[in-house]
């Protein structure tokens, strides 16, 4: 996906716990949504300078990580990209369930669960390596990073504040996600003063990784966009 963003630079980053980032500490508290959109802003600041204004986009709980974000440094975001996510993902008490069956029983659950929440008929016709990738990686998991970042999503309902999001915003849903349909990134774009929806068809929860060079493109829509827009001052700081 980087070599259809040419002209970008591209920092991705991991939640606590997930991929390259350090196991949760049992012992320190948990974080919320907000606490995530300081530790990426602060992340941004080390990798390219305090104040320089980025461009954002995120998948399921790095969308929500986004929106935070355009609500908490409305300065800071200038485009915002949010692909398969929400403003809210529903009763926390489904998600402090996960959370204690996370901890009492390890990832082995969420591997089992997850394939049918995840992946739309594109992939899953597609060789086994393509949906086992994501399987194994989950399965590495920390479970006490995984269990905080359920809580966190517990906490997490912005719905009433989308109308304060000042950035332009794109939605990309998958057709056949089941954890985020269609529908709910709708009244996401619909409740932000500049958004607007993209569906994916034959695609799940995980587009980025199910369609990436239908993702990469819209990106790349999305930031000519916003390059178009900005003033001359902020092109001459930066946006990436």
């Amino acid at each position: 996906m980087a070599a259809s963003l040419p002209g970008w630079n591209l920092l991705g980053w991991d939640l606590p716990g997930h991929g390259a980032s350090p196991a949760a500490d049992r012992l320190t508290p948990g974080f919320s949504m907000s606490d995530l959109a300081a530790a990426v802003l602060a992340a941004v600041d080390e990798a390219v300078g305090d104040d320089l204004p980025f461009a954002y986009a995120g998948d399921s709980v790095g969308g929500a990580v986004g929106l935070q974000l355009a609500l908490d440094h409305p300065g800071r975001v200038c485009s915002l990209t949010v692909l398969c996510s929400a403003a809210s993902f529903g009763p926390p008490a489904g998600w402090h369930e996960r959370a204690a069956r996370v901890r009492a029983e390890g990832m082995a659950p969420m591997v089992a669960s997850s394939p049918a929440r995840w992946f739309g008929s594109a992939i899953r016709s597609a060789p086994g390596e393509r949906t086992a990738g994501p399987l194994a990686d989950l399965a590495e998991v920390d479970p006490e990073g995984y269990a905080r970042v359920c809580e966190a999503l517990a906490g997490f309902d912005v719905r009433a504040r989308l109308a304060s999001v000042s950035v332009p915003l794109l939605a990309v849903a998958g057709a056949e996600d089941v954890a985020t349909p269609p529908a709910v990134l709708a009244e996401l774009a619909d409740g932000v003063p500049e958004g607007r929806l993209e569906v994916l068809d034959g695609v799940g929860h995980l587009a980025p990784y199910e369609a990436p060079a239908e993702v990469a493109a819209l990106l790349s829509s999305a930031l000519r966009g916003e390059l178009s827009r900005r003033s001359p001052q902020r092109t001459a700081r930066g946006c990436g």
